[in-house]
């Protein structure tokens, strides 16, 4: 029982979500307009088509119009025509010499054979002078609303002329005795032997001819929905066995640039379409060897730049330790030995942090890298970096100052990363910041903890920047490395913060310094959101760092801020 409720309680749902949605269909058109080609070839094939049909049956029901009302016309005045002949033949050849009853005798014979030669049941007759006379017949209607039809206008002209007929498009009653129906109303003069002239009028129903054209107008409009939809039908199959295949190699594509590099499409047939399905999978055939001699040559220089960092560490270590019991005893030597061991000591340390690099870079190529989270506040962290590069930065003659209002509760990360990423960038801004202070700002918010470092010092120019975290890169080849710097530490701090799902960005200007900022995500999953740090400082202060504002370096707060 609970399962057939469950069953109709869920049979009802689509159709109820379905009658709310109805707001979205604009929304839904549009999107199906933008991205199916099917779809949008089809509407606009119906919309010319049900154009050019509607255009063809306005056209077609006026000429039929046209054509059905001209016949009707010249049949009506026929008809009046031999009426009035055959009623003026019958007048002429009687000889009434005057006398009222003869006239009356040979009105109602005129009256009668007008109503057997015509095919109009509504006929009128009226004297045309109006004097009194003892002996002119009386006025014939044979329907008494016929009066009312014939225009003032109609009357003058047939009083105008005796030897033309004339006529007008009037409503005459309809047959059922209801309402009012098309017709035409045809007058001319009939001469009555020693009255005068009578205005003679026939009115003709046309409510047949009016059926026939709304019969054919209806047929015409049916006949032009069935042709839209069966062209609309036709077009969506012709465009379906057209699209279909190119959909097809979309998806194909997609996958081929998902990864995917064993996909092929299905090739029938020897047409265009078949041949453009065998080019494209001979073209991914090709990219598929092509990538993975690419991925076979990457992978054997990451395994040798990962086999020769390992094989160099134990002959670098016997070379460390000579070096370093050479340099001690540097001061029993001569100036130039001593200076030899010196320089044989740096370079044999640099050549070791180059080495530990290449192997980093080598984990990271080979997507061996596995992070070591911890629950750590960056703003902490960013303090003891500051005091472990405090003897560097004085050599430099720098002053380095924390600006800290946020970053203090505790976020899940890799402390050995992230402390080797904030070195790395205070080492660069010491090395580049011609003395002048240094900036560190930690911040954070809902979703995100920052940290920027900011220096007044040469810059770079804006495509320098988009290729500063490029492996042994540097903007200015000419400069000298003072810290004994690789190349590849800002390209190890960008993975490390993407390892971490965060952001490394950088802004530089000539002659206003640059600004680097780490942004770590609170939670798994990116970083939704602004940074709480911005990147570029815009015109916030001068290079040589005059009107910063600060003067001593801010306190960090002996207890951690509660997480926002």
């Amino acid at each position: 029982m609970g399962a057939a409720q469950a069953t109709a309680s869920s049979a009802r749902r689509p159709a109820l979500g379905g009658w709310r949605d109805w707001r979205a269909w604009p929304d839904s058109l549009a999107g199906l307009w933008r991205r199916s080609l099917r779809f949008r070839t089809v509407l606009i094939t119906l919309a010319l088509t049900a154009l050019a049909i509607m255009i063809a049956c306005v056209w077609m029901a006026l000429a039929i119009q046209n054509d059905l009302f001209q016949s009707r016309l010249q049949q009506v005045l026929a008809d009046a025509r031999r009426a009035t002949v055959a009623a003026q033949t019958t007048l002429d050849a009687s000889e009434p010499q005057g006398d009222s009853v003869q006239l009356q005798n040979l009105w109602g014979a005129v009256t009668t054979e007008l109503g057997q030669q015509s095919t109009s049941d509504m006929i009128a007759a009226f004297r045309i002078d109006r004097t009194p006379s003892t002996i002119a017949p009386q006025d014939f209607s044979s329907v008494a609303v016929i009066d009312d039809m014939v225009s003032d206008g109609l009357r003058d002209l047939v009083q105008s002329d005796p030897e033309k007929q004339w006529w007008q498009s009037v409503a005459v009653p309809a047959d059922a005795g209801e309402g009012e129906a098309p017709g035409i109303i045809v007058g001319q003069q009939l001469l009555v032997p020693d009255v005068g002239a009578y205005e003679l009028y026939f009115a003709y129903d046309l409510s047949t001819a009016s059926q026939t054209l709304g019969f054919i107008q209806g047929m015409l409009w049916v006949v032009g929905i069935v042709l839209v939809v069966l062209i609309g039908a036709i077009s969506w199959f012709v465009l379906r066995s057209v699209t279909t295949p190119i959909g097809e190699a979309a998806q194909t594509s997609a996958k081929l640039a998902a990864g995917e590099l064993g996909v092929r499409l299905d090739v029938h047939g020897e047409d265009e379409l078949a041949t453009l399905g065998r080019s494209f999978n001979a073209m991914a055939d090709s990219l598929e060897s092509q990538i993975k001699e690419l991925a076979d040559l990457s992978l054997v220089q990451q395994r040798f730049v990962s086999d020769v960092s390992h094989e160099l560490r134990t002959p670098l270590t016997t070379i460390r330790l000579a070096a370093d019991m050479i340099n001690d005893q540097r001061d029993e030597f001569d100036p130039t030995t001593a200076r030899a061991a010196e320089l044989l000591h740096a370079q044999v340390q640099r050549f070791e942090t180059l080495l530990a690099d290449l192997l980093e870079i080598s984990r990271y190529d080979a997507g061996s890298v596995q992070l070591e989270l911890e629950a750590t506040s960056l703003a902490h962290l960013a303090e003891d970096v500051i005091g472990s590069m405090q003897q560097v930065a004085e050599q430099h003659g720098t002053d380095v100052r924390l600006v800290a209002p946020g970053g203090y509760s505790p976020v899940d990360m890799d402390p050995r990363r992230i402390r080797r990423i904030v070195r790395n960038l205070l080492g660069n801004a010491i090395e580049h910041g011609e003395g002048r202070p240094i900036v560190v700002t930690v911040d954070s918010n809902r979703n995100a903890v920052a940290l920027g470092v900011r220096d007044y010092g040469l810059g770079m120019r804006r495509e320098d920047a988009e290729r500063v975290f490029d492996r042994f890169w540097r903007a200015d080849p000419s400069r000298r490395r003072t810290l004994g710097g690789t190349g590849l530490g800002l390209s190890i701090a960008l993975g490390d913060a993407r390892l971490h799902g965060g952001e490394l960005a950088v802004w530089s200007e000539l002659g206003r310094g640059s600004n680097f900022v780490l942004t770590l995500p609170r939670r798994s999953g990116g970083i939704p959101g602004t940074s709480p740090i911005t990147v570029d400082p815009g015109a916030d202060d001068l290079p040589g760092g005059e009107d910063l504002g600060l003067t001593q370096p801010i306190e960090l707060p002996a207890e951690p801020e509660v997480a926002p």
